[in-house]
């Protein structure tokens, strides 16, 4: 059974309809509180929702933010039955808001209330952004085979100069990708100039918005007075940011990094160094990381995490049958 280990949350565009359904059957009670929690306060049958919803309305953000966050916090739920606590935690995106619930910055009530909260200011901005722009949506790319780096330095660089100037960095995934945001306009031009400075691909992604950019300010604002409602306290166990890509000390400052994440980037290749610079030191105790667990859908991070290089194992735990298997590693 693996000791040590570190759970990392999936976010936004993990979610597949029945997620999580097997831990709700074959799981304990812990993991049915948890569903009757998120239920009682999104005010629909989330065993419903995660076993008959369309992949069309499971894409919506008001709809797979509690989805998304009740299947990531049920997987946890389901390891820790099973003697597998986490030594510290972190999440991409959405996924931030069950790491805070598992270092104890929030409880899980007020984790729901803050994601469904996010989930539907996030699809007001981008249903007024779709009003107003004329089918002209603003939206996301994925560049390829760009340094993030280099990304950043060519987006001020345009700006300066005013070549393009509604383009952002909004996630730092990987030294191969970076995902951008922008209006539809400057993505078309950021494509054929990205590709012009050496990327390798350019693909535009197929979802509602243009996500950790200032094209949500609107969301932003909508969530400031859920969030300054809800207490949050010094983590129990490390915890580590998105925006600042490093091990956030206090609950104050997980607070104003909850709502500056909405605008800003999801700087990820920064966190996992810090995961990984703090496991040889005495973050954890002194003996380090035994593995990293990808608790919730899909096997995204796990992918982020190899291109690290790192020789810390990062493995899946979003079902039942992953979590089973974890028996095997001693």
């Amino acid at each position: 059974m693996i000791g040590k280990a570190f759970f990392l949350f999936p976010g936004q565009g993990a979610q597949t309809p029945g997620m999580a359904m097997d831990l709700y059957e074959k799981s304990g009670e812990r993991v049915k509180q948890l569903f009757a929690l998120c239920s009682g306060i999104y005010g629909k049958d989330m065993a419903d929702v995660l076993a008959n919803s369309s992949p069309d309305t499971l894409k919506r953000t008001d709809v797979c933010q509690p989805a998304i966050t009740l299947a990531n916090l049920v997987a946890a739920a389901h390891l820790a039955s099973m003697g597998i606590a986490s030594c510290g935690c972190a999440g991409f995106s959405l996924g931030e808001f069950a790491a805070l619930a598992i270092a104890g910055i929030i409880s899980e009530e007020d984790c729901f209330r803050l994601v469904i909260a996010r989930g539907k200011a996030m699809q007001d901005a981008i249903d007024k952004i779709s009003g107003d722009t004329a089918g002209m949506v603003p939206g996301m790319g994925a560049i390829m085979g760009l340094e993030p780096q280099k990304v950043e330095s060519l987006i001020d660089d345009w700006k300066s100069s005013g070549a393009i100037t509604d383009l952002y960095a909004a996630n730092i995934n990987s030294p191969k990708q970076t995902v951008v945001s922008g209006s539809a306009e400057a993505l078309a031009e950021g494509e054929k100039l990205f590709i012009a400075a050496g990327a390798k691909r350019f693909i535009r992604l197929q979802v509602a918005g243009p996500y950790h950019s200032p094209f949500m300010e609107s969301a932003a604002g909508q969530f400031r007075p859920v969030l300054e409602k809800i207490a949050f306290n010094d983590p129990k166990i490390p915890f580590y940011s998105n925006v600042s890509g490093k091990r956030v000390l206090s609950g104050e400052e997980a607070k104003k990094l909850s709502l500056a994440q909405i605008t800003g980037a999801v700087r990820w290749t920064d966190e996992e160094a810090a995961i990984a610079a703090d496991s040889a030191g005495s973050v954890f105790g002194g003996t380090g990381i035994e593995a990293l667990l990808e608790c919730g859908p899909g096997k995204v991070l796990q992918g982020l995490w190899k291109d690290t290089g790192s020789a810390i194992p990062c493995l899946p735990a979003g079902t039942y049958d992953d979590i089973e298997k974890l028996k095997e590693n001693v």
